[in-house]
């Protein structure tokens, strides 16, 4: 019998377990650090989705090194989107706040942007289609994908989303 994403019973259960494990008290662990690494390589590559899959670069607010994570990139109405799985005190979603939106996508290229984080009575939408995008992040978030908007708004205040702008010749 299918789950409600479509995936046979019990298969789905155990994928989340693991992503929640993985993030348990809502940071990566050792074993996430090291996959997180290793996937940031790929998607820098741009050889697999290079519109969907990027590498995340941006400085670090206390060490000025620039970190390196891979992100899912959710496109709705023509713009793109970076969404914090992981809520508020996601490390990245910190570090480009004080980076003042300031970071870099590569996929396949290195990408200036800025990002610009979105209202929270926005983000509804864009939750929906993340989770339409990133089959990873569906263990984060509450709520179904393909729950009635409602229930988007809901939870919209909890995680981070920003607006992807290509700064002009970076």
């Amino acid at each position: 019998m299918p789950d409600l994403d479509g995936t046979k019973q019990g298969s789905a259960p155990r994928l989340h377990r693991l992503d929640r494990w993985l993030y348990r008290g809502g940071r990566p662990h050792r074993m996430a650090r090291m996959m997180n690494r290793a996937w940031a390589v790929v998607h820098a590559t741009g050889l697999i989705l290079p519109n969907r899959l990027a590498a995340l670069q941006v400085r670090g607010r206390t060490t000025g090194r620039v970190i390196s994570l891979p992100v899912v990139v959710a496109d709705l109405a023509g713009e793109r989107y970076l969404v914090a799985m992981l809520g508020e005190n996601a490390n990245w979603v910190r570090n480009v706040r004080a980076a003042g939106g300031l970071a870099a996508l590569r996929h396949g290229r290195r990408e200036a942007v800025r990002l610009d984080e979105v209202d929270p009575g926005a983000r509804a939408p864009i939750l929906r289609r993340y989770l339409a995008v990133a089959p990873g992040a569906r263990a984060h978030v509450p709520v179904d994908r393909q729950a009635p908007p409602a229930e988007f708004d809901r939870i919209a205040a909890r995680y981070p989303v920003f607006r992807i702008t290509t700064l002009p010749g970076r």
